[in-house]
């Protein structure tokens, strides 16, 4: 099943000095699931991956091996990963340590990601570590992932306020990001956690970080609408020549060890912007929505994404006047 939108719209308008072509970064079943409340069942992340993948998304972060106790709702990895991992996406998953890559290794993964934070209370909260301890754990889960030529993605949390610290410095952030970036990650993406950034946050942040070396093809966005600015902020970010931007199908999601922190960006609402924006993503808006339906059908809620809810809402009134038109004959 597709859900239809209204036809021709939005109409596309490129804009000047926009990249042509963007890639979503989907984490709606890794990060999206992990904050539920209840634990879907495995066919379930099997299917919504499976589905997310017919929808044209070529990257969906599929799981984390993390220990269970610290995220249950992801406590089914290794029986996950094999369900999944044929499918012609790219497939990262979330490793804490060593003993997390040893598993997703294991399973074949060839694509993971490790978790830093910019701020102290939250690698405290996060990972029971100072910022610089957790660098050094994961220093040789890098070094041994890139000598398996596997691909790794450097997650930096709290890269534009805290809800413990505050206002988070530029420098702090900039700091950190060198340093996962010196440990051999092959790209970062920078984490609004709890969604306080604004556009011209955004572009100083970006700037900074191509001031000490940091290229913007390495970096990555990743943006919670708490405030309504994820799109804005996303915005920014392509301006300043980023192609990578995390998304999540519906606007699952959020971070169980942040409790300010609320959804992320909708993929359908980043994909129905950068359509308008004449941007190609190779996404099928319509199955993706259709998808985002499905999965909020069995998660017994509708979805928070505002490109889900009139698309759907359209789908029915269209289905409705069928069915009226029908019972006139």
């Amino acid at each position: 099943m597709t859900v239809a939108g209204p036809e021709g719209l939005p109409m596309a308008v490129p804009a000047m000095d926009l990249p042509a072509r963007v890639t979503i970064h989907e984490v709606g079943a890794r990060d999206g699931l992990q904050n539920e409340k209840a634990t879907v069942p495995t066919q379930v992340k099997a299917e919504f991956i499976r589905r997310l993948a017919d929808a044209g998304l070529s990257t969906i972060e599929a799981t984390s091996f993390v220990h269970p106790e610290w995220v249950p709702q992801l406590a089914d990895a290794e029986e996950l990963f094999p369900l999944v991992r044929d499918l012609p996406v790219a497939l990262p998953v979330l490793v804490p340590n060593q003993r997390g890559l040893d598993r997703a290794l294991a399973l074949g993964a060839s694509r993971v990601a490790v978790f830093a934070s910019a701020t102290e209370s939250f690698a405290k909260a996060n990972l029971n570590r100072t910022v610089d301890e957790a660098l050094a754990m994961f220093e040789p889960v890098v070094a041994r992932a890139k000598a398996a030529d596997v691909h790794v993605r450097g997650y930096l949390s709290m890269c534009f306020g805290d809800p413990w610290e505050g206002p988070v410095p530029v420098h702090q952030v900039v700091r950190v990001s060198k340093a996962l970036m010196d440990l051999g990650c092959d790209e970062l993406s920078l984490g609004d956690t709890i969604g306080v950034a604004t556009p011209g946050h955004v572009l100083d942040l970006l700037s900074e970080l191509n001031e000490e070396g940091v290229p913007t093809s390495a970096i990555g966005v990743h943006f919670h609408d708490t405030y309504g600015q994820a799109l804005a902020n996303t915005l920014a970010a392509l301006q300043h020549g980023v192609t990578t931007i995390d998304a999540s199908a519906g606007g699952l999601g959020g971070c169980p060890f942040a409790k300010s922190a609320t959804g992320n960006l909708a993929t359908e609402d980043l994909v129905w912007m950068l359509r308008g924006l004449g941007i190609h993503t190779g996404v099928d808006l319509g199955r993706l929505t259709a998808t985002s339906v499905w999965m909020a059908d069995r998660l017994g809620r509708p979805s928070p994404s505002r490109t889900v809810r009139a698309l759907s809402h359209k789908d029915s009134e269209a289905s409705a006047a069928s069915d009226d038109s029908h019972k006139e004959q």
